[in-house]
């Protein structure tokens, strides 16, 4: 990747620290923006003015706001709730200043796989009406939607401008897949591109722990980082480009520590061919 052509993003789930603590942590280290959580927010009692002045001040953008979990083919004791629950997030990203919403696909045991792209057209004009984009992504855990190959079907068929897919290194290479789950995805259909490592592949039934509370940092583990980078990087890809680590030892830590201990792995993966600078 070009210095550049794409914006580094950090996920706050990596630090520690109240919100703020977390945004200017993020700034210092020199990160273009951040991935924000609702429970971020949350910890503020809900004010969206003093997050939204404090990006604009430091200033760090967000890549999205998230995240609207088990969403698609809600059963039908939770869809009205999901519903409201998607339009509370959707008018809070409208407060806080985001352009993007990021859903995964529903981890629900009781998924209704007939009307997932159903719930995901609601979803998606819901969002259009806000001036917003719904990122998409294919967990390894997913119920029906379980890999990037599938999601890029889903979002096809709906065929909406401000649909877009989330690429997670983590839902690829612990289901030991490839980026040839990529092959045929347009570069601008891609809202954003999570990094993190794996030691060791995870069992079926670890997915989602591993990737909840074992993620590592791009190079401290085995995961072929380089190869994915290399496919964007030839196909054009000019997105956002960041860190998804839930760690908890790192979630313990010093968030400024984290933080440029993170955009110095971030940019050791990234710009491997090109001289690492110091922060």
């Amino acid at each position: 990747m070009r210095k550049s052509a794409n914006k580094l993003f950090i996920n706050t789930v990596c630090l520690n620290g109240c919100t703020q603590d977390k945004l200017r942590a993020a700034h210092s280290a020199g990160f273009d923006q951040v991935e924000l959580w609702r429970q971020d927010v949350e910890a503020t009692d809900g004010d969206c003015l003093g997050i939204k002045d404090l990006l604009q001040a430091l200033p760090i953008a967000l890549t999205d706001y998230q995240v609207l979990l088990d969403f698609d083919g809600a059963p039908d004791s939770l869809r009205e709730e999901k519903r409201q629950e998607a339009i509370q997030m959707l008018d809070t990203a409208v407060r806080l200043g985001a352009t993007t919403v990021l859903t995964p696909a529903s981890t629900h045991k009781a998924c209704v796989r007939e009307r997932i792209e159903e719930d995901m057209r609601w979803l998606v004009q819901q969002a259009c009406r806000r001036g917003l984009r719904i990122a998409y992504e294919g967990m390894a855990w997913s119920t029906a939607v379980n890999n990037t190959a599938e999601a890029w079907q889903l979002v096809q068929r709906i065929d909406a401008p401000n649909l877009g897919l989330v690429v997670d290194a983590f839902h690829i290479f612990a289901r030991q897949r490839t980026v040839k789950d990529l092959n045929g995805i347009p570069m601008e259909k891609i809202f954003m591109v999570q990094l993190s490592d794996l030691v060791e592949t995870p069992s079926a039934d670890h997915l989602a722990d591993s990737a909840r509370h074992s993620r590592l940092l791009p190079g401290e583990g085995t995961f072929p980082l380089n190869t994915l980078i290399t496919y964007l990087e030839e196909q054009g890809y000019t997105g956002p480009i960041g860190l998804e680590v839930f760690n908890d030892t790192l979630k313990k830590q010093d968030a400024t520590e984290v933080a440029r201990k993170a955009m110095r792995a971030l940019k050791a993966v990234c710009y491997r061919d090109e001289t690492q600078y110091s922060l």
